[in-house]
């Protein structure tokens, strides 16, 4: 931008043009009273935006519940630039909060910032340095990736392919940043072998609430390091990580078995989830409800054929539930002459409906990115950018059954009203690290459940989603079925000490030592009011 004015400095001329603007979107308070105006005389100012565009896309989420208008965007163009806004705050007499957005995929107002600066992450992927995603390897690490926090977890796979080579761990949606799922934990149906993606880090380059970019690592500022990972954003912004790499296949055998008893789903997925010795096991699993209401397939993804439907909805009629266990095994051409042999071995014993076993094969990106084609297909129709009123729970193995009668089979069939795909799937604690910021349920359990209910709506009519989620809350409380929240929202302190447990104490120590002015993502509501 050329900064020539004339006689008048470009410093006032740019806050006049911001001020104007400002009281201009939705005749809010002018730029002077929202943030320093000694803002402008910083390098990233240019990047500072307050057109409306801007503050639109920064005040709403993927959730379409929440509306929270920032006093600016920052679009930066390295991390210096977060490194100089975060300092600025600090240094402030008065300082402004600021939250990291890369997709702006939480439902519920986690990445924005009142009164505050939204950074767009996504703006580092035009980095001039180079390319923000490379693929290495040392003798003590094995391969890895060195990522830039505003990644998006396609990207990354796409290019580590080019090497033969692809991350162990992935969430089911693969359009989301890396460091947005790593300051959640990143879960799918491989966590229960490989653990959340935070498990899968050897290393990250974090900005901390003080402005002080910081490496962190296992053994180098460890504190942080465990702190950030499944930290929600509290302690530090992510802009680079080293992800463990492992050999890639090229194919998925990808098979769904039928259940009409809840007891034997679980069983059977639990069994599966803890094979060990000379098989290898299977690379993936999850399972799913299918119901009278909601068809086999779903926009997460469209697994059976036409041909099947009747069936399959004939029997959730006569049941009044189903249960979708879904399996993945990987392979090459290499290993392609095995993977039958493998499979039957694998599934021997189990206890689906006879003849309900469904098989297919799809290259291994089909697999993953399966998610995607549903997205488009509903963009197409509108029906993406909605209310998505979602409810993710880890629940205790040892309340699951409870869950299943109070829940699956009592609020959600009385409702009759199911709108999205519902999710059940056990994970192995002991891929998890309790050193790290994330939450999962206190239980003696090896074994926990992850639930979710990723429901959507029209844009008038999601308020009885939001009451469905809140009596299922009700009921686990009054059945006292100890769930964490997943993606976790919260009004109140009590609500926060309550869902971090044990690790309230650490973390509440962790804040005051990495962001003690509470800048970081006040749209979590942990710290900030």
């Amino acid at each position: 931008m050329d900064k020539s004015t004339g006689s008048i400095p470009f410093s006032f001329v740019l806050l006049f043009v911001l001020s104007r603007l400002m009281s201009i979107i939705g005749k809010r308070r002018p730029w002077t009273s929202l943030l320093p105006p000694e803002l402008l005389s910083l390098d990233l100012a240019t990047r500072l935006h307050i057109d409306p565009a801007a503050i639109s896309l920064a005040s709403t989420d993927f959730g379409k519940l929440t509306r929270v208008i920032p006093a600016a965007v920052l679009y930066p163009l390295s991390p210096d630039d977060i490194v100089a806004l975060i300092r600025f705050s600090f240094s402030s007499s008065v300082p402004f909060s600021i939250a990291a957005r890369g997709r702006g995929h939480s439902v519920r107002g986690q990445a924005m910032a009142h009164n505050g600066v939204v950074v767009d992450m996504r703006s580092l992927n035009n980095d001039s340095n180079g390319n923000r995603i490379n693929v290495a390897r040392s003798s003590s690490l094995g391969w890895y990736a060195d990522v830039g926090g505003e990644q998006l977890w396609i990207d990354v796979l796409l290019a580590t392919l080019e090497h033969g080579l692809a991350p162990r761990s992935w969430t089911d949606y693969l359009y989301l940043t890396v460091g947005g799922t790593l300051s959640n934990a990143g879960i799918s149906g491989q966590s229960f072998r490989h653990g959340p993606q935070i498990s899968n880090v050897f290393e990250m380059d974090v900005i901390t609430g003080r402005g002080e970019l910081v490496r962190c690592s296992r053994n180098t500022n460890s504190e942080l390091f465990y702190a950030v990972l499944g930290g929600l954003g509290q302690f530090g912004i992510i802009t680079r990580a080293r992800i463990a790499l492992e050999l890639a296949p090229t194919k998925v055998r990808w098979v769904r078995m039928l259940y009409h008893d809840f007891s034997a789903f679980t069983r059977d997925q639990e069994h599966l989830i803890s094979i060990h010795g000379g098989i290898k096991g299977l690379d993936y699993v999850e399972g799913s409800l299918v119901m009278p209401q909601s068809p086999a397939n779903n926009w997460r993804s469209s697994f059976f054929s036409s041909a099947d439907h009747s069936r399959i909805a004939s029997l959730a009629n006569q049941y009044g539930i189903l249960y979708s266990l879904e399996v993945a095994k990987y392979y090459d051409d290499l290993t392609a002459d095995g993977v039958d042999g493998e499979l039957e071995s694998l599934l021997k014993g189990l206890s689906f409906i006879p003849g309900l076993i469904f098989a297919k094969d799809v290259s291994y990106v089909d697999f993953l990115n399966r998610v995607r084609s549903g997205e488009l297909k509903l963009q197409s129709q509108g029906l993406w950018d909605v209310p998505h009123p979602w409810l993710n729970l880890f629940v205790p193995r040892s309340r699951i059954f409870d869950f299943d009668s109070g829940v699956f089979r009592g609020i959600l069939k009385k409702q009759n009203k199911t709108s999205g795909p519902i999710l059940v799937y056990p994970m192995n604690r002991s891929k998890w690290d309790d050193r790290m910021s994330a939450v999962i349920p206190d239980d003696v359990d090896d074994i926990f459940y992850s639930v979710g209910l990723l429901q959507s709506s029209g844009m008038h009519d999601w308020e009885y989603l939001e009451n469905q989620n809140k009596e299922i809350l009700m009921f686990c409380e009054k059945a006292g079925i100890k769930v964490k929240q997943y993606l976790p929202h919260y009004r109140s302190k009590a609500e926060w000490v309550n869902h971090l447990g044990p690790k309230w104490e650490t973390f509440k120590a962790w804040k005051n030592k990495f962001d003690p002015k509470a800048i970081l993502s006040p749209g979590q509501r942990i710290f900030t009011p």
